[in-house]
């Protein structure tokens, strides 16, 4: 059924984390509306720490240390941990998906098409099969990689997260361009030492900064060798954007941000 659904691709511009969040969570509706997938590409427009669905958050960070670094906050619709969102390059997919097994193959089909888009810029990612449990907690997401995630050598390069609601998924994660993680310790509320390893970043594997556009570039013929036909620009959608202007309100909230 994956290869065979209609996929689209689109490459946004640089935006707020709000808005980054309310479009994937609309392009998710628009999923469970009309049975056609989007693979999206993206950047932020100011450095933000995105908070997994469920992660405790309330208390635990100083707010005034990170507005002297200049990041900001939003809360993620799905899980996992906390992320910072600067010099790195962030997708989504979103797709109908009727059960759990439907999200297991996605997660395979997304993954494909990322290792084969890294694979076309000349990075030899891939996944790791074995990796250590992570326990509840702040640890940040890039501290080490989880079992299926993508890593380059051992160290995690890709970390994703998946929500699936109303027969739609949206997968979505982050490609390290350089690694600013360990700032998510020094802006707890009790700063921490960072983990004792490091994540892994396309300007390692390269020796340069690839632009948004030169993974996007990458990453399309990925999809269109994966999903077997071109993908096609996203068409005007008037109910994608009354959700996408509803749901900016709702990722603003602080209610949603700090809720727990």
């Amino acid at each position: 059924m994956l290869p065979s659904m209609q996929w689209h691709f689109m490459v946004s511009p640089p935006a707020a984390g709000v808005a980054n969040m309310a479009l994937d969570e609309a392009l998710m509706r628009r999923a469970a509306r009309t049975g056609d997938a989007v693979f999206r590409v993206y950047s932020w427009s100011a450095p933000t720490l995105s908070l997994g669905r469920n992660q405790r958050a309330r208390d635990c960070y100083d707010l005034a240390r990170a507005g002297e670094a200049g990041v900001g906050f939003v809360r993620r619709p799905t899980g996992g941990r906390a992320l910072l969102h600067h010099r790195e390059i962030t997708y989504s997919a979103t797709l109908p998906a009727a059960d759990a097994a439907s999200a297991r193959a996605a997660y395979g089909f997304i993954n494909g098409i990322l290792i084969a888009g890294l694979a076309r810029l000349g990075v030899p990612a891939r996944l790791t099969a074995e990796a250590q449990a992570i326990p509840p907690g702040l640890r940040p997401c890039f501290d080490v990689p989880a079992e299926h995630e993508i890593v380059l050598g051992e160290r995690k390069l890709v970390g994703s997260a998946q929500w699936r609601r109303g027969g739609a998924l949206l997968q979505h994660g982050s490609i390290l361009v350089r690694d600013d993680q360990p700032l998510i310790h020094r802006l707890l509320a009790t700063p921490q030492a960072s983990g004792a390893g490091s994540a892994a970043t396309l300007h390692q594997a390269l020796g340069r900064d690839p632009s948004v556009d030169e993974m996007a570039d990458a990453l399309r013929p990925a999809l269109r060798e994966s999903a077997r036909h071109e993908p096609r620009l996203l068409p005007p959608d008037a109910a994608l954007e009354a959700d996408l202007a509803a749901l900016r309100a709702s990722y603003s909230a602080d209610a949603w941000t700090w809720r727990r």
